[in-house]
């Protein structure tokens, strides 16, 4: 019997497997459903008869008449698939299952974050076993100074190694790039905390240098390790939320929002793949691309001119760019108690990835 890519049940037991038997009909038509059915002339391993299971989109439904039986249309899930035209009276069981999860919600929280460092052009990069090191010379926001510890490092000195590392005796000397400043050196680069956002989004400073700070997913055995060597929450701050987006999606939505034109917007490149969008002074917003992610920090509105639309004027521009680059996921980052801003983001598409905090040693 050939089984399917995921577990499931069919709504049918050992006993009921006959055909007609089922949940499915006319309604299910652009539903994905799996259907389990008779494979005609063939034996299963125990000798009686062979079944196989479908997953996929019902495309058609079409009941039988007095010429003969009806069939049903599916669309397996796999898009290089064909579709698969079944017999109704083959159909033994099946039923309607949840939508398949977007293929940019199956990507690892790990490598979503390493997407995000292209943000940060002039990123200084070193590698303790798994977990990644991160510096930055221009920018003092959280991203760009701490630790991304996302599951075990695999090596044993690894805690050691990131506190003597940002205590100021760790040497960067592999995956380090350079490129334009972060203009929000010195102060706090509030990365899309919410359309008009100035101060207390989720890339708020580190609080000075030496200090080490550590990125890491909730309840994960990482976070157990940092607090049992007596670290606690950065600051005061709730989680911070990564959001995905198809690029698509997001493009549509923006323009049945009232943002205009952005004919007013001028991108600068400030590093191959990294461009900073200006509107007239009164917005302003970076976007980078890498491996067709486009993401998004630093939206930021002059107090004058908020509530005018020019956030999103600058998010449409920065979009269209990455659309340009060849980008179809879109990314942005928010902290999870900005419901203003997640409600936003959510009209626009956006979902969440994954949630992170910040952890640093207790200053008790």
């Amino acid at each position: 019997m050939v089984v399917p890519s995921e577990p499931h049940d069919v709504g049918g037991t050992a006993g009921e497997l006959e055909p007609g038997r089922h949940r499915l009909g006319p309604h299910v038509v652009g539903q994905r459903v799996v259907v389990r059915r008779l494979l005609r002339g063939e034996v299963g391993p125990s000798g009686g008869p062979a079944f196989t299971d479908s997953l996929g989109t019902c495309l058609s439904w079409t009941p039988g008449d007095g010429a003969g039986g009806g069939t049903c249309l599916l669309q397996p899930d796999d898009p290089a698939a064909e579709p698969v035209r079944i017999a109704l009276g083959d159909i033994v069981s099946g039923k309607p299952v949840p939508p398949r999860p977007s293929h940019r919600l199956r990507v690892e929280p790990l490598e979503a974050q390493t997407r995000a460092l292209a943000l940060w052009p002039d990123l200084e990069t070193a590698q303790v076993g798994r977990w990644l090191l991160r510096r930055s010379a221009t920018s003092t926001a959280r991203r760009a100074n701490s630790v991304l510890a996302f599951g075990p490092a695999g090596v044993p000195d690894a805690y050691e190694r990131v506190v003597e590392f940002y205590a100021g005796a760790g040497v960067v000397s592999t995956g380090s790039t350079t490129g334009g400043p972060d203009s929000t050196t010195g102060g706090p680069d509030s990365t899309t905390g919410g359309p008009d956002s100035t101060t207390g989004g989720p890339d708020s400073t580190t609080g000075g240098p030496g200090r080490p700070i550590a990125a890491v997913l909730p309840d994960s055995d990482e976070e157990r390790l940092f607090r049992d060597r007596g670290w606690g929450p950065e600051s005061g701050d709730a989680d911070t939320v990564f959001q995905v987006a198809g690029v698509a999606a997001v493009r549509r939505r923006l323009r049945g929002l009232n943002t205009r034109d952005t004919d007013g917007v001028v991108l600068v490149e400030e590093a191959p793949g990294v461009v900073r969008a200006d509107l007239e002074g009164r917005a302003t917003g970076v976007a980078a691309y890498d491996r067709d992610w486009v993401g998004f920090r630093g939206i930021h509105v002059d107090p004058a001119y908020r509530r005018e639309g020019l956030a999103l004027r600058v998010m449409a521009a920065l979009l269209e760019w990455g659309a340009e680059q060849g980008a179809t996921t879109a990314y942005l980052q928010v902290l999870g108690d900005n419901t203003a801003a997640l409600g936003l983001y959510e009209r626009l598409g956006f979902s969440e990835h994954h949630r992170y905090r910040y952890l640093a040693p207790s200053t008790d």
